[in-house]
């Protein structure tokens, strides 16, 4: 079985990330590239918000893998899914990270990376 994900996981792999830092969004560890907020842990345990470069590749992932992928009526029209980090592997979880990142990184920050 594959170990499954959670917050220290989510920690390590986003800061892994370049130009990566750790702030405080809505209570809880969020993580920031540049000015722009790319990943945060959701206040309900064991869940990540976590940004999509757009609304298809958010649908896509609700549609593909909604047990690990989800959302709430308070993330409609936004860009963004909710992770089950129980559900989701380390390599996958450091995907979603990685898309999330680019999605928000601007140009300079993805060219220097």
């Amino acid at each position: 079985d594959v170990a499954m994900s959670n917050d220290d996981d989510v920690r390590r792999l986003a800061l892994a990330l370049p130009e990566t830092e750790e702030r405080t969004a809505h209570g809880t560890p969020a993580f920031y590239v540049g000015k722009k907020m790319f990943a945060r842990l959701h206040e309900q345990p064991e869940v990540l918000v976590c940004w999509r470069a757009d609304m298809g590749e958010r649908e896509a992932l609700l549609q593909g893998e909604p047990e690990i992928f989800f959302t709430t009526p308070h993330y409609d029209g936004y860009p963004s899914v909710l992770v089950r980090l129980g559900r989701i592997s380390n390599p996958r979880l450091g995907e979603i990270l990685q898309e999330a990142w680019e999605a928000r990184a601007t140009p300079g920050i993805r060219r220097d990376a």
